[in-house]
């Protein structure tokens, strides 16, 4: 290996570790509480050599969002992938953030905030190049779901909308709940239940008025949880992400 190489792979580590530790820190103290300086000091380095990595604060908010944001196209890949019918990959694309979140509380939080202006308007342009070129995948591989469902028959071929425009409607409603159930005290439980079992529910009321076949009643509690869980495990191996009913 020659010097080059070993010192692109050096500064590619310590950029994972610094990104590793604004992560652990965001969620100890809070994504507002994060500070360079406090970064600079968990990795027992000079903050010059952080500013070598990252220009700014807003920089380094923009790329911690974008590595997390790459994390998902894993998930999402195996959702689109699975051999099951596509209106179920279109609930396992959802079920693919919840994970995230479980695994990452902060991750919908920093997105978020990444995209106000002034996270976004701060950040360099190539940080934001990056981020926009991470996000791409996404929506792509749901179009694509929505392509394979026009071509099996499952959604009706002369549909009104563009695959790009259709699958707007279930991003909207997830990231909006994602939003809501972010503010603490903005949704009671008590009233509306788990946000993410309502989330489902919507869900296949808006896949049913696409005509995206096969058919399913949500107001069916129990079968939302089967197909919740059996998605889970089938498609991630992983738990359902919210609690169901017994």
């Amino acid at each position: 290996m020659s010097t080059v190489d070993r010192r692109q792979r050096e500064f590619a580590h310590r950029e994972d570790r610094f990104l590793d530790c604004a992560q652990a820190l965001i969620q100890r103290d809070g994504l507002l509480n994060l500070q360079m300086s406090k970064i600079a000091d968990e990795c027992e380095y000079a903050i010059g050599t952080l500013y070598k990595h990252f220009a700014s604060k807003e920089d380094l908010l923009v790329a911690l969002s974008t590595r997390n944001c790459l994390g998902r196209v894993e998930l999402f890949e195996r959702a689109a992938r699975w051999p099951g019918p596509t209106r179920e990959r279109i609930l396992a694309i959802a079920l693919a953030d919840l994970i995230v979140l479980h695994e990452q509380p902060e991750h919908f939080r920093l997105a978020q905030f990444v995209w106000t202006d002034v996270v976004w308007g701060a950040a360099s342009e190539d940080s934001r190049r990056r981020a926009l070129e991470a996000c791409e995948p996404l929506a792509r591989l749901v179009d694509g779901i929505a392509a394979q469902a026009r071509r099996d028959g499952d959604l009706p071929y002369d549909f009104a909308l563009p695959d790009e425009r259709l699958t707007i409607g279930p991003w909207i409603l997830c990231l909006g709940m994602h939003t809501l159930a972010q503010q603490q005290g903005l949704l009671d439980p008590s009233g509306i239940g788990d946000p993410y079992r309502l989330l489902f529910k919507h869900l296949h009321y808006l896949l049913n008025g696409y005509g995206w076949r096969p058919l399913f009643d949500p107001g069916d509690d129990a079968a939302l949880d089967r197909m919740t869980e059996r998605l889970c495990r089938d498609v991630f191996d992983a738990p359902c992400p919210y609690p169901v009913r017994p």
